[in-house]
C-alpha cells in the first residue's frame, strides 16, 4: 500500500513538472513574440515643422526591400529578387480604393514613360484579407475582379495577389494606397501614403532612377 502511495506521488510530481515546463516555455514564447511586436518596426505619419501636412515616415527608407514572392493574374510566381538592376515601384492598392482608380492612369502614363530606362511598377493587391489558406472560389473571385480592373485602365505592369501577406515587412499598411520606390539595387529611397501627385511620383521615379 505504501509502495502504492510512492509511485502515485511520484507519477503526480513528474506530471507537475511536465507541466510546469510546458506552461514556461509556452510563457517564453509568448514573451518572444511580444519582444518581437515591440521591436517591430512601423510606418508613421510625423507632424510637418512648417506647419502642413503631416509627414510619412516608412522605416524601410535607406534599407533594403523586403523580398517577396507573389502569383500574378495567371498563377506564375514572381520574386522582388528577379527584378534586381531596374528601378521600381511596389504600389500597394486594391480595386474598392478609390485613391488609387485615382492614381492608376498616372501610374500608367509614368511607367511608360520610363520603361525605356528600366523602371517598372508592380502593382500588389491587398483586397484578400479575408480571404482564408485554401479558399479557391475566394481567390478566384479576388482575380477575377484585379483581371477586369487592369483590362479597363490598360495597366501595363505586373498585377501580384495577396499582398496582405507581405504587409508587416513594409511597415504596416494603414491606408492605400502605399508606395515604395527602390532603387536598381534594392534600397528603399521614397515612400508614399496614400494619394498624392502625378508629378511628386514622378520626382521619385527619377529618384530611384538616379540612384
Amino acid at each position: 500500500m505504501r509502495r502504492n502511495r510512492i509511485i502515485l506521488f511520484t507519477t503526480l510530481f513528474v506530471l507537475a513538472g511536465f507541466g510546469w515546463a510546458g506552461w514556461a516555455n509556452w510563457e517564453y514564447r509568448q514573451q518572444a513574440a511580444e519582444r518581437l511586436l515591440a521591436t517591430e518596426a512601423r510606418a508613421e505619419l510625423v507632424p510637418d515643422p512648417a506647419g502642413g501636412a503631416a509627414i510619412y515616415v516608412s522605416p524601410l527608407k535607406g534599407k533594403m526591400a523586403p523580398a517577396f514572392s507573389l502569383e500574378d493574374l495567371g498563377g506564375k510566381k514572381v520574386s522582388l529578387a528577379s527584378y534586381r538592376g531596374k528601378a521600381l515601384l511596389i504600389n500597394f492598392w486594391a480595386t474598392w480604393c478609390a485613391p488609387c482608380k485615382i492614381e492608376t492612369p498616372w501610374l500608367v502614363e509614368l511607367r511608360n514613360k520610363y520603361a525605356g530606362q528600366g523602371f517598372e511598377i508592380l502593382g500588389i493587391d491587398t483586397e484578400g484579407d479575408d480571404l482564408k489558406p485554401g479558399d479557391t472560389a475566394g481567390l478566384a473571385k479576388e482575380k477575377a475582379a484585379v483581371a477586369q480592373f487592369v483590362q479597363q485602365m490598360k495597366v501595363p505592369y505586373p498585377m501580384l495577389m495577396d499582398g496582405d501577406s507581405i504587409s508587416t515587412p513594409y511597415g504596416g499598411l494603414d491606408e492605400l494606397p502605399t508606395s515604395f520606390y527602390v532603387d536598381r539595387k534594392g534600397t528603399v529611397v521614397a515612400a508614399q501614403l496614400g494619394l498624392t501627385s502625378e508629378s511628386e511620383m514622378e520626382a521619385n521615379i527619377k529618384k530611384a532612377l538616379a540612384q
